[in-house]
């Protein structure tokens, strides 16, 4: 031992060499992607600014959107993790990146190190004709028969946890992150796979949920002991999970059974499509044009994860800013509370509002889009160059860059005074929805735009309806409360913490 500390500082000028000569080579290839865009002109080998986006993320991407403000071009540039990084604040560049989806241009990431994640198959990474395959078939997951079944689902559970809300609150403010995330795990759960988890395996899935939820906050190290190694396993077997549902919805459904959850309506359409398939191939006909539609158990549990991931973490952030938002605006409170009253009394013996009175509650549904506008959920959509492409007349995004079109920052572009929550901008009389739908950008864009925007719509609305018909609620306010914190997904600093109590003489029961 004393003989190799002996020898040891030998190396030590060899080894200095090494590692300035790994930061010269990583700087100038750096600088080389970078050119004359604004971004820092220094970054540590390897890790770049790694440290920073995860201690203060919230800081690390306010800058990054404050530099691609103050140029003409509106891009910013950074370096995480070996990846040289482009940040768009333009709502026509973010557009172009949408629109070019494909092999030879850009790839849907979702996630800076999502594949590891996720897997290669997830529904964000397809493209061209496989994509447009799915997406049909996805369809009658949404017709307004299988919203109208979800929505039942959605009044039911909202009700079960607003009552939990206002045990626990009991005189005292209570952080509501943890519990609108609880509540929309349960009703991600029941909608998409209904009556084929037990309790049991809800346990199991919400464990596993928070695993997941952890790792995607974390330094992307695969090791065992790891929040990312742990993410990992758990999608596996959540997705395992997710699977065994996929069957049981099958033998249900070839019973003929009436579709009560998502899978069921999904499952419905993929017999129906094997049925035809069995039939053309019975008859000598080319049934190719079928077989984009038939999905194997694995497949169709790998799909309600991605549905699970797209509905969970954006839903709660919307639903806490609803509640910061109405509590800093009572006029809008007021007005949501008197046009619920048109359509659901819930001391009546109606208890639940039906999907077209929900149709009908044009100003919730204003609030629910402006709260989508000005605090849109996932404040990114990362994609990756698969080639050098050409951004701008002056400006090729190289191979392998991470680009992050920022749907925050095009929601203030274009409406009338945008730092405003105003959501009389989306009704009828003004229909700035409909002047400036290119900025509204939170459910995206292109052949990738949010397949189940309507459901996530209709659930914020309940939600909306709901909560300001039962509840009485003022926020317990300190200073930066209402700052933006990322968990990935955006939400009050405070986990918005609320004093609650009951509205009116009677709590729904459930049914």
């Amino acid at each position: 031992m004393e003989c190799i500390l002996a020898i040891l500082p030998q190396y030590t000028p060899y080894v200095i060499t090494l590692v300035a000569l790994i930061f010269l080579v990583e700087q100038i290839s750096y600088l080389k992607r970078k050119r004359f865009l604004p971004g820092p002109t220094l970054v540590l080998p390897f890790i770049g600014n790694a440290i920073s986006l995860v201690t203060n993320p919230t800081k690390f991407w306010d800058n990054q959107s404050s530099l691609a403000k103050s140029t003409p071009l509106g891009i910013s540039t950074n370096y995480i993790i070996g990846k040289f990084i482009v940040y768009i604040y333009s709502t026509e560049l973010s557009h172009k990146v949408f629109a070019n989806v494909r092999p030879d241009a850009f790839h849907l990431v979702g996630h800076p190190f999502g594949k590891k994640l996720f897997g290669e198959h997830n529904l964000i990474y397809m493209f061209g004709q496989d994509h447009k395959d799915l997406r049909r078939h996805i369809a009658p997951n949404f017709t307004s028969k299988a919203l109208a079944t979800y929505t039942w689902i959605q009044q039911r559970i909202i009700l079960k946890h607003l009552k939990s809300w206002l045990q626990k609150a009991d005189g005292k403010s209570i952080p509501l992150r943890i519990l609108c995330r609880d509540m929309n795990l349960e009703t991600s759960q029941t909608v998409f796979v209904g009556p084929y988890l037990s309790s049991e395996a809800r346990d199991r899935f919400n464990v596993d949920y928070n695993y997941f939820n952890v790792g995607l906050m974390k330094l992307p190290i695969d090791l065992p002991g790891f929040a990312f190694r742990n993410a990992r396993l758990a999608v596996q077997r959540l997705v395992d999970t997710l699977t065994v549902c996929a069957e049981e919805s099958e033998k249900k459904m070839q019973n003929g059974d009436e579709p009560t959850c998502l899978i069921d309506f999904w499952m419905q359409e993929n017999l129906r499509c094997k049925a035809k398939i069995a039939e053309k191939e019975g008859n000598g006909n080319d049934s190719d044009y079928l077989k984009g539609f038939n999905y194997d158990h694995k497949e169709l549990g790998g799909h309600l994860f991605d549905f699970l991931f797209a509905a969970q973490d954006a839903s709660t952030s919307s639903l806490l800013w609803v509640i910061a938002l109405l509590d800093s605006h009572p006029h809008v409170l007021e007005k949501v509370r008197s046009e619920v009253a048109r359509y659901w009394n819930p001391e009546s013996d109606d208890e639940l509002i039906a999907a077209e009175k929900l149709r009908e509650m044009k100003f919730t549904e204003a609030v629910a889009r402006e709260v989508v506008r000005i605090r849109a959920p996932a404040t990114m959509v990362p994609h990756i160059a698969n080639q050098d492409f050409p951004l701008t007349d002056n400006y090729v995004i190289p191979k392998g860059t991470i680009v992050f079109p920022s749907v925050f920052d095009s929601s203030f572009q274009g409406f009338t005074e945008p730092d405003r929550f105003d959501p009389d901008r989306f009704m009828e009389e003004r229909q700035e929805d409909r002047l400036y739908k290119r900025n509204f950008l939170a459910f995206g864009a292109g052949a990738h735009q949010c397949v189940g925007q309507r459901y996530a719509i209709n659930h914020l609305m309940l939600f909306i309806a709901m909560f300001s018909t039962l509840m009485d609620f003022k926020r317990d306010r300190v200073d930066g409360c209402d700052d933006i914190a990322y968990v990935p997904t955006i939400v009050p600093k405070d986990d918005c913490k609320v004093f609650l109590s009951q509205r009116g003489k009677r709590f729904p029961s459930l049914v």
